[in-house]
């Protein structure tokens, strides 16, 4: 059992108690967030979600992050169902960006900045399928930047190893369970947000200090 599902365990158990399916619903917009025509939408994988959504809620720009489930088989998956590694899904965060204050260029450059993009379905200790790095295009714009984004860094070796990030079409995008909204924010004091997430938040603060909401 990896850390991130002891620590689950031992700090949410009253809510899986209590949890059924929740099946699919619709995006988690932040407080009556106006969106803008220029609104466009990508859904990432980079690990544990709770780490992800963190990550990108610090963005200028970024109108929503929503937690949830992409790319297995198994329709209306629960996070337990999707814990197993059985699923094929994969723990992803849906991006709803306003293209006129940060582009997908630069939200790509803070996904492969926030995550390590060369270990293949691990992040850490967090290890399955499920936590596998992933860009889930919406359109074929977005997979032609994913893809030359990608052949960039590994032409360049800009990491050590080869960035093995699946770059795959967005089929159906599942919203997690309402606990795993804004995760971090309420949770911040737990092990796993203090020992994994805040490092990576915090990371992302001081790497992209111009594209930080005021």
């Amino acid at each position: 059992m990896n850390f991130k599902k002891i620590t689950l365990a031992l700090l949410l158990f009253p809510v899986f108690a209590g949890c059924g399916n929740p099946g699919l619903k619709q995006p988690n917009m932040e407080k009556e967030t106006v969106i803008p025509s220029t609104a466009d939408t990508i859904t990432l994988g980079a690990g544990c979600f709770w780490c992800t959504e963190a990550v990108y809620q610090q963005l200028n720009g970024v109108l929503s992050v929503t937690p949830g489930y992409s790319g297995g088989t198994t329709k209306n998956p629960t996070y337990r169902e999707v814990c197993t590694g059985l699923t094929g899904h994969a723990e992803v965060t849906q991006i709803i960006y306003d293209s006129a204050k940060i582009s997908l260029a630069e939200l790509l450059e803070v996904f492969w900045t926030a995550h390590d993009p060369t270990t293949l379905n691990r992040q850490g200790a967090d290890e399955g399928t499920q936590y596998r790095s992933v860009i889930f295009y919406h359109n074929g714009k977005q997979k032609e930047t994913a893809e030359a984004y990608k052949k960039k860094l590994n032409d360049t070796k800009a990491f050590p190893n080869a960035v093995v990030t699946e770059i795959s079409p967005l089929a159906v995008f599942y919203r997690a369970e309402d606990y795993h909204m804004d995760y971090y924010d309420k949770n911040g004091n737990a092990p796993y947000c203090r020992m994994v997430i805040a490092p990576k938040v915090e990371k992302v603060r001081e790497v992209f200090k111009d594209k930080l909401k005021k």
